[in-house]
């Protein structure tokens, strides 16, 4: 018995100090640092975030994204794989424990005497009881159990951080949406007053038409854009609808009440706030809260592959029972039971299978590490357009004002040469036409300029830092609503 217990100490010792089998995952470096780099617009904390989109100025905006942050679905799924995940964990961990199972059974039973039938006079019945707690521990002499509890925990980490990007995409589609809304309906208000002046411009034609002053066919030009002005004013109302519909989707809002908040107060462009954006740290990529997700399914990858290779290897298991068992028959015979050992499993032939699965594992490393890669390779690329894009549109901006400023003089002075008899219709239509373009093009350099800030901030993560506290609150309600 000393000897047993001896080997029994000398297996766990060896168990709690070799090295796990496997290679250990190193963080891999991306790509090369880039030469650009900007200030990050929050910390990546729920009251960061919120801050952030606060200096724009507009309530129904921050409104719009705390609502979607609390209801959007696909914020609640990313909060419950977190919490799968974690459970995982959890499951992982305990497997690398011994566990202990309790079970208890009477059996009775009725069996024939002197050989005679169960049924005939002289059978004897049987009763058997028996209760006891087996135990059992696996021991990782290889490390594989715990190669499989980094897998878990590693992957627990990409959830965490998929919630994060999640939270960032969601709220800078909010704010896409609703810069839309906003410029929609800018140009629908032109529009409208458009459709009201060439309305009025056909009404003063017709008179003129019927009293003998004007060309009937000056009347029908009038009435034709007078119609095209009011389709266009139609189909521009019906593109703010379906804004609103899409924002509706996304905060998970009852129209109404969404309809109400969109109401109250200014319904102006929002001012996106002009932080510098002169060098963006290179450390920004480890930021995207995408890349770290990729990052821990990487490291997840490379630690199944130890639990692959732990799989090629010999286990040792300790078991052991104790319990009390009793039988009655003609006499009565009870007593404790107890048992005790190690159990070995040594892997002899299995055609190839576990190495495979090693194959397979490595395999799957090198298909993260290319998907990292990849993903490293787009923040790039989406960081530099979103430069790219903020600083073609604000130098367009101010031109395009000015633009439309100018058509905007030149269809006022046609519309007085109309009104005293001195212009002509043709004319006035050019500068309406000029005018509407210009609308057009003014108010879509301002979107596209405030949609290169949300890019902006999706593309540096939102601000999202890997040292950013637990989430395990926010979570956990999410999960709850």
């Amino acid at each position: 018995m000393n000897r047993l217990n001896k080997l029994t100490a000398l297996v766990v010792s060896v168990m709690v100090s070799a090295c796990a089998i496997g290679p250990d995952f190193q963080p891999v470096a991306p790509t090369k640092s880039p030469s650009w780099s900007a200030p990050l617009p929050h910390g990546g904390d729920s009251v960061a975030l919120s801050d952030w989109w606060r200096a724009w100025d507009d309530q129904a905006l921050v409104a719009l994204i705390a609502q979607a942050q609390r209801e959007n679905p696909t914020i609640a799924q990313a909060a419950a794989r977190i919490t799968q995940a974690r459970a995982t964990v959890r499951a992982q961990t305990a497997s690398l424990l011994p566990s202990v199972d309790g079970k208890a059974s009477d059996i009775r039973s009725k069996g024939g005497a002197n050989g005679m039938p169960g049924n005939l006079p002289g059978s004897e019945s049987e009763r058997t009881r028996s209760v006891a707690l087996d135990a059992i521990w696996e021991l990782d002499l290889f490390g594989g159990g715990r190669r499989a509890r980094q897998a878990s925990a590693a992957r627990a980490g990409a959830r965490d951080a998929d919630w994060h990007d999640a939270r960032v995409s969601i709220a800078a589609e909010v704010a896409s949406q609703y810069v839309n809304l906003r410029t929609c309906e800018l140009l629908l208000g032109g529009y409208v007053v458009d459709a009201k002046s060439r309305a009025e411009t056909a009404r003063l034609i017709g008179l003129k038409t019927d009293a003998g002053f004007e060309a009937p066919a000056t009347a029908a030009l009038s009435r034709a854009s007078a119609s095209e002005a009011q389709a266009r004013r139609i189909q521009q109302q019906a593109d703010c609808q379906l804004v609103v519909k899409a924002l509706a989707e996304l905060t998970a809002m009852p129209e109404s009440e969404l309809r109400t908040l969109l109401a109250v107060g200014t319904a102006g462009v929002p001012v996106a706030p002009r932080f510098s954006v002169q060098q963006i740290p290179a450390q920004a990529l480890s930021q995207r809260p995408d890349l770290a997700a990729a990052e821990g399914d990487l490291a997840a990858s490379m630690a199944n592959i130890g639990v692959a290779m732990a799989d090629r290897l010999p286990r040792i298991s300790l078991t052991g029972s104790i319990g009390y068992s009793g039988f009655s028959s003609v006499g009565i015979a009870d007593g404790r039971t107890w048992s005790w050992g190690p159990a070995l499993s040594l892997p002899i032939f299995d055609f190839g299978r576990r190495a495979a699965n090693v194959d397979a594992a490595r395999a799957r490393y090198d298909e993260s590490l290319a998907n990292y890669r990849a993903r490293a390779l787009k923040a790039v690329r989406e960081v530099e357009e979103a430069l790219v894009r903020l600083d073609s549109a604000a130098q367009r901006e101010t031109d395009a004002s000015a633009a439309l400023r100018g058509y905007e003089q030149v269809l006022a002075a046609a519309e007085a040469r109309v009104r005293v008899g001195a212009g002509s219709l043709p004319e006035l239509e050019e500068a309406r036409r000029a005018v509407v373009a210009s609308q057009g093009v003014a108010v879509g350099v301002t979107r596209e300029r405030l949609s290169a800030w949300i890019a902006l901030y999706k593309s540096i993560g939102g601000g999202w830092q890997s040292t950013a506290p637990s989430t395990s609150a926010p979570v956990q309600s999410l999960a709850r609503n």
